[in-house]
Protein backbone atom coordinates (compact mmCIF):
# COMPACT_ATOMS: atom_id res chain seq x y z
CA UNK A 1 0.00 0.00 0.00
CA UNK A 2 1.31 3.32 -1.00
CA UNK A 3 0.58 7.10 1.07
CA UNK A 4 0.41 9.94 -0.51
CA UNK A 5 2.77 12.63 0.33
CA UNK A 6 1.64 15.90 0.58
CA UNK A 7 4.54 17.89 2.28
CA UNK A 8 7.38 17.27 -0.41
CA UNK A 9 8.50 20.68 -1.38
CA UNK A 10 7.92 21.81 -5.67
CA UNK A 11 10.71 20.74 -8.20
CA UNK A 12 12.59 24.05 -8.76
CA UNK A 13 10.36 24.99 -11.89
CA UNK A 14 7.34 24.54 -10.26
CA UNK A 15 8.32 26.21 -7.17
CA UNK A 16 9.01 29.72 -9.73
CA UNK A 17 5.99 28.93 -11.41
CA UNK A 18 4.04 29.04 -8.29
CA UNK A 19 6.02 32.37 -6.91
CA UNK A 20 5.15 33.94 -10.40
CA UNK A 21 1.51 33.40 -9.76
CA UNK A 22 1.58 34.66 -6.53
CA UNK A 23 3.02 38.12 -7.80
CA UNK A 24 0.72 38.41 -10.83
CA UNK A 25 -2.11 37.74 -8.08
CA UNK A 26 -0.95 40.45 -5.58
CA UNK A 27 0.19 42.68 -8.64
CA UNK A 28 -3.63 41.90 -9.50
CA UNK A 29 -5.26 42.58 -6.37
CA UNK A 30 -3.29 45.86 -5.24
CA UNK A 31 -4.22 47.68 -8.82
CA UNK A 32 -8.39 46.27 -7.90
CA UNK A 33 -8.12 47.90 -4.80
CA UNK A 34 -6.94 51.02 -6.47
CA UNK A 35 -8.84 50.82 -9.79
CA UNK A 36 -12.03 48.68 -9.19
CA UNK A 37 -12.03 47.30 -12.57
CA UNK A 38 -12.98 44.00 -11.53
CA UNK A 39 -16.47 45.82 -10.24
CA UNK A 40 -16.99 46.45 -14.29
CA UNK A 41 -16.71 42.20 -14.81
CA UNK A 42 -20.59 41.58 -13.68
CA UNK A 43 -21.72 44.72 -15.96
CA UNK A 44 -20.14 43.10 -19.08
CA UNK A 45 -21.79 39.33 -17.89
CA UNK A 46 -24.44 41.13 -17.68
CA UNK A 47 -24.82 42.48 -21.11
CA UNK A 48 -26.89 40.84 -23.67
CA UNK A 49 -27.26 41.58 -27.25
CA UNK A 50 -30.29 41.03 -29.08
CA UNK A 51 -30.31 37.86 -32.00
CA UNK A 52 -32.49 38.90 -34.90
CA UNK A 53 -31.53 38.70 -38.79
CA UNK A 54 -30.07 42.38 -39.07
CA UNK A 55 -26.91 41.45 -36.25
CA UNK A 56 -24.99 41.41 -38.84
CA UNK A 57 -24.83 45.52 -38.49
CA UNK A 58 -24.01 45.96 -34.93
CA UNK A 59 -20.39 44.92 -36.08
CA UNK A 60 -19.64 47.89 -37.94
CA UNK A 61 -18.93 50.20 -35.20
CA UNK A 62 -16.81 48.10 -33.67
CA UNK A 63 -14.82 47.79 -36.58
CA UNK A 64 -14.38 51.87 -37.08
CA UNK A 65 -13.37 51.86 -33.42
CA UNK A 66 -10.83 49.33 -34.29
CA UNK A 67 -9.23 51.35 -37.46
CA UNK A 68 -9.39 54.18 -34.94
CA UNK A 69 -7.18 52.56 -32.67
CA UNK A 70 -4.96 51.87 -35.67
CA UNK A 71 -4.91 55.35 -36.94
CA UNK A 72 -3.31 56.38 -33.48
CA UNK A 73 -0.57 53.64 -32.95
CA UNK A 74 0.25 54.27 -36.92
CA UNK A 75 0.23 58.39 -36.77
CA UNK A 76 1.93 58.13 -33.12
CA UNK A 77 5.09 55.95 -35.31
CA UNK A 78 5.15 58.46 -38.06
CA UNK A 79 5.28 61.60 -35.77
CA UNK A 80 8.81 60.52 -34.67
CA UNK A 81 9.93 60.69 -38.13
CA UNK A 82 7.96 63.65 -39.34
CA UNK A 83 8.73 67.29 -39.41
CA UNK A 84 5.65 69.76 -39.85
CA UNK A 85 6.98 72.39 -41.88
CA UNK A 86 7.09 73.44 -45.57
CA UNK A 87 10.79 72.79 -46.08
CA UNK A 88 10.78 69.45 -44.11
CA UNK A 89 7.56 67.53 -44.47
CA UNK A 90 8.06 66.13 -47.81
CA UNK A 91 11.70 65.36 -47.21
CA UNK A 92 11.01 63.47 -44.32
CA UNK A 93 8.23 61.11 -45.10
CA UNK A 94 10.67 60.92 -48.07
CA UNK A 95 13.17 59.60 -45.60
CA UNK A 96 10.30 57.31 -44.17
CA UNK A 97 9.55 55.97 -47.20
CA UNK A 98 12.91 55.01 -48.62
CA UNK A 99 15.34 54.71 -45.21
CA UNK A 100 13.36 53.93 -42.36
CA UNK A 101 12.51 50.06 -42.34
CA UNK A 102 8.77 49.12 -42.81
CA UNK A 103 8.49 52.93 -43.02
CA UNK A 104 6.71 52.50 -46.46
CA UNK A 105 4.43 50.04 -44.87
CA UNK A 106 3.31 52.32 -41.95
CA UNK A 107 2.71 55.12 -43.81
CA UNK A 108 0.65 52.70 -45.71
CA UNK A 109 -1.38 51.60 -42.87
CA UNK A 110 -2.16 54.75 -42.07
CA UNK A 111 -3.55 56.09 -45.28
CA UNK A 112 -5.59 53.53 -46.46
CA UNK A 113 -6.96 53.00 -42.54
CA UNK A 114 -7.59 56.71 -42.66
CA UNK A 115 -10.14 55.65 -45.61
CA UNK A 116 -11.64 52.16 -44.42
CA UNK A 117 -11.93 53.97 -40.70
CA UNK A 118 -14.33 56.97 -42.99
CA UNK A 119 -15.81 53.99 -44.48
CA UNK A 120 -17.11 51.79 -42.09
CA UNK A 121 -18.22 55.05 -40.17
CA UNK A 122 -20.71 55.79 -43.48
CA UNK A 123 -21.65 52.39 -43.64
CA UNK A 124 -22.19 52.51 -39.77
CA UNK A 125 -24.33 55.71 -39.76
CA UNK A 126 -26.13 54.55 -42.91
CA UNK A 127 -27.20 51.13 -41.16
CA UNK A 128 -28.38 53.09 -37.82
CA UNK A 129 -30.80 54.92 -40.40
CA UNK A 130 -32.17 52.40 -42.01
CA UNK A 131 -32.63 50.22 -38.71
CA UNK A 132 -33.98 53.16 -37.24
CA UNK A 133 -31.14 52.96 -33.99
CA UNK A 134 -32.07 56.40 -33.45
CA UNK A 135 -35.07 56.28 -31.76
CA UNK A 136 -35.59 57.06 -27.87
CA UNK A 137 -33.49 56.58 -25.38
CA UNK A 138 -30.84 56.76 -28.21
CA UNK A 139 -30.76 60.55 -29.74
CA UNK A 140 -27.65 61.56 -27.89
CA UNK A 141 -25.74 58.41 -29.11
CA UNK A 142 -26.57 59.14 -32.25
CA UNK A 143 -25.69 62.97 -32.35
CA UNK A 144 -22.41 61.79 -30.56
CA UNK A 145 -21.90 59.28 -33.65
CA UNK A 146 -22.32 61.92 -36.04
CA UNK A 147 -20.04 64.05 -34.38
CA UNK A 148 -17.68 61.48 -34.68
CA UNK A 149 -18.17 61.07 -38.63
CA UNK A 150 -17.68 64.88 -38.70
CA UNK A 151 -14.59 64.70 -36.70
CA UNK A 152 -13.46 61.90 -38.84
CA UNK A 153 -14.02 63.35 -42.08
CA UNK A 154 -12.26 66.85 -40.24
CA UNK A 155 -8.89 64.69 -39.55
CA UNK A 156 -9.03 63.03 -43.31
CA UNK A 157 -8.74 66.73 -44.49
CA UNK A 158 -6.24 68.22 -42.62
CA UNK A 159 -4.36 64.79 -43.09
CA UNK A 160 -4.19 65.38 -46.17
CA UNK A 161 -2.15 68.10 -46.49
CA UNK A 162 0.93 66.79 -44.50
CA UNK A 163 2.83 65.30 -46.88
CA UNK A 164 2.81 68.47 -48.66
CA UNK A 165 2.63 67.19 -52.02
CA UNK A 166 1.21 68.96 -55.39
CA UNK A 167 -1.73 66.74 -55.17
CA UNK A 168 -2.55 67.74 -51.93
CA UNK A 169 -1.33 71.40 -51.70
CA UNK A 170 -3.86 72.53 -54.79
CA UNK A 171 -6.83 69.79 -53.55
CA UNK A 172 -6.17 71.56 -49.93
CA UNK A 173 -6.45 75.19 -51.43
CA UNK A 174 -9.82 74.29 -53.32
CA UNK A 175 -10.96 73.12 -50.26
CA UNK A 176 -10.47 75.73 -47.77
CA UNK A 177 -11.55 78.48 -50.18
CA UNK A 178 -14.88 76.93 -49.72
CA UNK A 179 -15.89 79.41 -46.41
CA UNK A 180 -14.85 82.29 -48.61
CA UNK A 181 -18.52 82.05 -50.33
CA UNK A 182 -19.89 83.18 -47.12
CA UNK A 183 -20.95 86.74 -46.78
CA UNK A 184 -19.01 89.34 -44.43
CA UNK A 185 -17.49 86.21 -41.92
CA UNK A 186 -16.32 83.80 -45.50
CA UNK A 187 -13.15 85.38 -45.40
CA UNK A 188 -12.44 85.59 -42.02
CA UNK A 189 -13.33 81.85 -41.55
CA UNK A 190 -10.77 81.02 -44.49
CA UNK A 191 -7.98 83.10 -43.49
CA UNK A 192 -8.41 81.52 -39.82
CA UNK A 193 -7.97 78.39 -41.60
CA UNK A 194 -5.05 79.06 -43.38
CA UNK A 195 -3.34 80.97 -41.63
CA UNK A 196 -3.04 83.51 -44.53
CA UNK A 197 -4.34 84.62 -47.67
CA UNK A 198 -3.37 81.11 -49.25
CA UNK A 199 -2.30 78.01 -48.74
CA UNK A 200 1.67 78.13 -46.76
CA UNK A 201 3.51 76.77 -44.49
CA UNK A 202 1.60 78.61 -41.93
CA UNK A 203 -1.42 76.27 -43.38
CA UNK A 204 0.62 73.23 -42.77
CA UNK A 205 1.17 73.73 -39.05
CA UNK A 206 -2.05 75.12 -38.63
CA UNK A 207 -3.23 72.00 -40.11
CA UNK A 208 -0.60 69.75 -38.41
CA UNK A 209 -1.63 70.56 -34.71
CA UNK A 210 -5.51 70.25 -35.34
CA UNK A 211 -4.64 66.81 -36.92
CA UNK A 212 -2.53 65.68 -33.89
CA UNK A 213 -4.14 67.11 -31.20
CA UNK A 214 -6.88 69.00 -31.44
CA UNK A 215 -9.16 66.74 -34.01
CA UNK A 216 -8.50 63.36 -32.09
CA UNK A 217 -8.70 65.05 -27.99
CA UNK A 218 -12.66 65.45 -29.46
CA UNK A 219 -12.66 61.97 -30.94
CA UNK A 220 -11.61 60.30 -27.97
CA UNK A 221 -14.18 62.37 -25.67
CA UNK A 222 -17.15 61.60 -28.11
CA UNK A 223 -15.80 57.91 -28.87
CA UNK A 224 -15.95 57.96 -24.89
CA UNK A 225 -19.55 59.18 -24.67
CA UNK A 226 -20.27 57.31 -27.69
CA UNK A 227 -19.39 53.98 -25.51
CA UNK A 228 -20.65 54.61 -22.54
CA UNK A 229 -24.35 55.47 -23.80
CA UNK A 230 -23.99 52.64 -25.90
CA UNK A 231 -23.23 50.06 -22.95
CA UNK A 232 -26.25 52.32 -20.76
CA UNK A 233 -29.30 51.62 -23.13
CA UNK A 234 -27.64 48.33 -25.21
CA UNK A 235 -28.42 47.40 -29.17
CA UNK A 236 -31.49 48.86 -30.45
CA UNK A 237 -33.91 46.48 -31.99
CA UNK A 238 -35.30 47.53 -35.33
CA UNK A 239 -39.06 48.61 -36.23
CA UNK A 240 -39.73 45.47 -38.36
CA UNK A 241 -38.45 42.99 -35.98
CA UNK A 242 -40.71 43.80 -33.06
CA UNK A 243 -43.14 43.93 -35.26
CA UNK A 244 -42.44 40.37 -35.90
CA UNK A 245 -42.83 39.74 -32.23
CA UNK A 246 -39.13 40.55 -31.03
CA UNK A 247 -35.43 39.16 -31.69
CA UNK A 248 -35.15 35.27 -31.79
CA UNK A 249 -32.99 35.61 -28.88
CA UNK A 250 -29.99 36.99 -26.85
CA UNK A 251 -26.02 36.61 -26.82
CA UNK A 252 -23.78 37.40 -23.52
CA UNK A 253 -21.82 40.66 -24.97
CA UNK A 254 -18.57 38.81 -23.32
CA UNK A 255 -17.63 36.18 -24.43
CA UNK A 256 -19.87 35.72 -27.54
CA UNK A 257 -20.42 38.72 -28.94
CA UNK A 258 -16.71 39.75 -28.11
CA UNK A 259 -15.54 37.55 -30.02
CA UNK A 260 -17.40 37.92 -33.05
CA UNK A 261 -16.58 41.48 -32.93
CA UNK A 262 -12.60 40.75 -32.68
CA UNK A 263 -13.23 38.59 -36.32
CA UNK A 264 -14.57 41.43 -37.53
CA UNK A 265 -11.57 43.17 -36.12
CA UNK A 266 -9.20 40.64 -37.98
CA UNK A 267 -11.03 40.84 -41.30
CA UNK A 268 -10.71 44.90 -41.12
CA UNK A 269 -7.05 44.24 -40.15
CA UNK A 270 -6.62 41.67 -43.17
CA UNK A 271 -8.49 43.74 -45.91
CA UNK A 272 -6.23 46.44 -44.47
CA UNK A 273 -2.53 44.62 -44.65
CA UNK A 274 -3.35 43.06 -48.15
CA UNK A 275 -4.20 47.33 -49.30
CA UNK A 276 -0.96 48.41 -47.44
CA UNK A 277 1.31 46.02 -49.00
CA UNK A 278 -0.16 45.78 -52.74
CA UNK A 279 -1.18 49.28 -53.30
CA UNK A 280 0.99 51.15 -51.45
CA UNK A 281 0.63 55.12 -50.49
CA UNK A 282 2.75 57.07 -52.97
CA UNK A 283 4.19 60.83 -52.06
CA UNK A 284 4.06 62.27 -55.71
CA UNK A 285 5.96 65.31 -56.20
CA UNK A 286 6.43 68.17 -53.75
CA UNK A 287 4.27 71.27 -53.48
CA UNK A 288 5.18 74.13 -55.39
CA UNK A 289 3.23 77.08 -54.53
CA UNK A 290 4.29 79.24 -58.02
CA UNK A 291 3.35 76.28 -60.21
CA UNK A 292 0.14 76.46 -62.04
CA UNK A 293 -2.60 73.71 -60.67
CA UNK A 294 -2.13 70.48 -62.49
CA UNK A 295 -5.49 68.54 -64.15
CA UNK A 296 -7.54 66.66 -62.10
CA UNK A 297 -7.22 68.35 -59.03
CA UNK A 298 -9.86 66.02 -56.60
CA UNK A 299 -10.77 65.91 -52.61
CA UNK A 300 -10.61 62.54 -51.14
CA UNK A 301 -13.40 59.83 -52.09
CA UNK A 302 -15.74 61.02 -48.70
CA UNK A 303 -15.28 64.57 -49.94
CA UNK A 304 -15.85 64.18 -53.96
CA UNK A 305 -20.06 64.04 -53.56
CA UNK A 306 -20.14 67.85 -52.43
CA UNK A 307 -16.89 68.91 -54.46
CA UNK A 308 -18.90 68.07 -57.47
CA UNK A 309 -22.43 68.91 -56.27
CA UNK A 310 -20.85 72.63 -56.19
CA UNK A 311 -19.03 72.08 -59.53
CA UNK A 312 -22.00 71.64 -61.61
CA UNK A 313 -24.59 74.22 -60.08
CA UNK A 314 -24.86 77.03 -61.91
CA UNK A 315 -22.82 80.67 -61.46
CA UNK A 316 -26.47 82.30 -60.33
CA UNK A 317 -29.61 80.70 -58.96
CA UNK A 318 -32.54 83.37 -58.51
CA UNK A 319 -30.01 85.85 -57.99
CA UNK A 320 -28.01 84.24 -55.57
CA UNK A 321 -24.64 82.97 -56.07
CA UNK A 322 -24.71 78.74 -56.99
CA UNK A 323 -21.58 77.86 -54.76
CA UNK A 324 -22.74 80.14 -51.76
CA UNK A 325 -26.50 78.42 -52.05
CA UNK A 326 -24.96 75.20 -51.91
CA UNK A 327 -22.76 75.25 -49.08
CA UNK A 328 -25.86 76.17 -47.44
CA UNK A 329 -27.74 73.87 -48.38
CA UNK A 330 -24.86 71.15 -47.04
CA UNK A 331 -24.91 73.10 -43.57
CA UNK A 332 -28.36 72.84 -43.21
CA UNK A 333 -28.56 68.91 -44.48
CA UNK A 334 -25.70 68.44 -41.52
CA UNK A 335 -28.19 70.36 -38.79
CA UNK A 336 -30.52 67.80 -40.47
CA UNK A 337 -28.72 65.00 -39.77
CA UNK A 338 -28.02 65.72 -36.55
CA UNK A 339 -31.52 66.32 -35.71
CA UNK A 340 -32.95 62.83 -37.09
CA UNK A 341 -34.12 61.45 -33.76
CA UNK A 342 -36.32 64.45 -32.77
CA UNK A 343 -37.77 65.28 -36.85
CA UNK A 344 -38.47 61.06 -36.80
CA UNK A 345 -41.10 60.71 -33.62
CA UNK A 346 -44.36 58.91 -35.15
CA UNK A 347 -47.75 59.69 -32.76
CA UNK A 348 -47.75 57.50 -29.97
CA UNK A 349 -49.47 54.36 -31.12
CA UNK A 350 -48.64 55.49 -35.04
CA UNK A 351 -46.48 53.37 -37.19
CA UNK A 352 -43.34 54.30 -37.74
CA UNK A 353 -42.99 56.37 -40.66
CA UNK A 354 -41.08 54.91 -43.77
CA UNK A 355 -40.44 58.79 -44.92
CA UNK A 356 -36.86 59.02 -43.41
CA UNK A 357 -35.97 55.23 -44.36
CA UNK A 358 -37.01 56.48 -47.97
CA UNK A 359 -34.85 59.97 -47.68
CA UNK A 360 -31.54 57.36 -46.47
CA UNK A 361 -31.95 55.33 -49.61
CA UNK A 362 -32.16 58.86 -51.40
CA UNK A 363 -29.14 60.36 -49.87
CA UNK A 364 -27.14 57.25 -50.61
CA UNK A 365 -28.40 57.24 -53.98
CA UNK A 366 -27.18 60.98 -54.50
CA UNK A 367 -23.51 60.90 -52.50
CA UNK A 368 -22.81 57.51 -54.50
CA UNK A 369 -23.92 59.20 -58.22
CA UNK A 370 -22.67 62.27 -57.54
CA UNK A 371 -19.33 60.34 -56.29
CA UNK A 372 -19.17 58.26 -59.82
CA UNK A 373 -19.86 61.24 -61.34
CA UNK A 374 -17.06 63.06 -60.09
CA UNK A 375 -14.58 60.54 -60.74
CA UNK A 376 -15.86 59.78 -64.34
CA UNK A 377 -15.82 63.60 -64.94
CA UNK A 378 -12.44 64.04 -63.88
CA UNK A 379 -11.16 60.36 -65.67
CA UNK A 380 -12.32 62.12 -69.14
CA UNK A 381 -10.85 65.51 -68.44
Amino acid sequence: MTTERHDVPPGPGGGRSLGRSRRIRRTIAWLDERLGFTALLPLMRKKEVPIHRHTFWYYLGGMALFLFGLQVATGILLLFYYRPSAEGAYESIQFLMAEVKFGWLIRSIHSWGANLMVLMAFIHMFSVMLLKAYRSPREITWMSGVALLGLSMGMGFTGYLLPWNELAFFATRVGSEIPGVFPVVGDFIRNILRGGEDVSGATLTRFYALHVSVLPALVFMFVGLHVLLVQKHGMSVPPDVEAEGGPKGSMKFVPNFLVRDLMGWLVALAILAAMAAFVPAHLGVKADPFAPAPAGIKPEWYFMFMFQTLKVLPAEILGVEGELLGVAAFSVLGVVLLLVPFLDRPRPGAKPSKLWTYLTYAALAFILGMTYWGYTANAMN
